[in-house]
């Protein structure tokens, strides 16, 4: 990560042109924001108090955010809406979120009957108000790219309620819950497998590639996630030769993911897992499916995926009917 955090200046653009329409005056000074494609951190943080300050409306962040617009992600909001399901662009906002904004970080768990997306931020000026932002504008995303068939089941906020709460409710479709350990949105397992109305298989391996790069040059690609890159890229590849590629030994590699709180055995499973559940709904046979996964027969791939979700190859695709 870098060591001075910045934000994508289409962000930035977004959250002013949304305080505009809301008729919100802004000091001269951050007016314009420069013709840089990022911006520090610390220049945002003077726009969102500048903001708030502004508008003395204790809903700001709620309203920016359900104003800005997939084209303010940059070229994630694109990827994102290219992506197959929304399982899997949960996944890549979870790899790609950097391009946004650094700093801050999203994690995605199953827990019971829940998937929960969680965020927590970086920043501590108006904090509030920006986590705010970030819950709304993920709110209005996801219904979106679904076409209206995908609102969160849940909306945790670790914040303390204000005092219009119905207001939440009006503005997002959702009620929230606060005071929370996280900030989070819940979705029902099945979410994840909604197909998105502008899914573009040769589009998003497109925008992946602009993504790696973007990311390397911000140099904010974890190594988990390097790993995660090329067993995507090659999901018949071991431990060692990934090594290789990242020019390092097998034991190192395993030293490094342990640090980051994960293992290459682990990256692996969930990387072809998730390959496993798209190819299973676009491939008709299981024999394909195998083979591009790198399994030795169908019988091996059957048994692995079983393991992963509880269910059969067989079953899941019966569950998608």
């Amino acid at each position: 990560m870098n060591q001075s955090p910045s934000v994508t200046i289409h962000y930035a653009q977004g959250i002013l042109q949304a305080a505009e329409r809301l008729g919100l005056a802004l000091p001269p000074g951050l007016r314009e924001l420069g013709r840089e494609a990022r911006i520090p951190l610390a220049r945002q943080d003077e726009l969102w108090e500048a903001l708030c300050a502004s508008s003395g409306d204790a809903l700001i962040g709620l309203r920016l955010g359900s104003a800005l617009q997939v084209g303010h992600l940059d070229m994630l909001g694109a990827l994102l809406m290219s992506c197959e399901t929304l399982g899997e662009a949960l996944e890549a906002l979870l790899e790609y979120y950097p391009i946004i904004g650094e700093g801050s970080d999203f994690s995605l768990e199953r827990a019971g009957q829940a998937v929960s997306l969680g965020y927590r931020p970086s920043y501590q000026r108006r904090r509030a108000e920006r986590v705010e932002a970030v819950l709304a504008s993920l709110v209005h995303l996801t219904a979106w790219i679904t076409g209206g068939r995908v609102r969160p089941q849940r909306l945790l906020i670790a914040h303390a309620a204000p005092a219009e709460v119905e207001r939440y409710t009006e503005l997002l479709g959702v009620t929230p819950l606060f005071d929370a350990s996280v900030n989070a949105l819940q979705f029902a397992p099945a979410d994840l497998g909604v197909v998105l109305i502008q899914a573009n298989a040769p589009m998003r391996e497109h925008l992946r590639a602009l993504a790696d790069a973007q990311l390397q040059r911000l140099g904010a690609q974890s190594l988990a996630a390097r790993v995660e890159q090329l067993l995507r890229a090659y999901p018949d590849w071991g431990k060692e030769r990934i090594a290789e590629q990242l020019q390092l030994s097998g034991r190192h590699l395993n030293r490094k993911l342990a640090e980051q709180g994960s293992s290459f055995k682990l990256l692996r499973e969930q990387v072809l897992y998730a390959m496993a559940e798209r190819l299973l709904r676009e491939s008709p046979r299981l024999a394909d499916v195998a083979e591009r996964l790198g399994f030795c027969d169908e019988s091996a791939f059957a048994k692995a995926f079983r393991r992963w979700s509880g269910m059969t190859p067989g079953q899941f695709r019966q569950s998608l009917e």
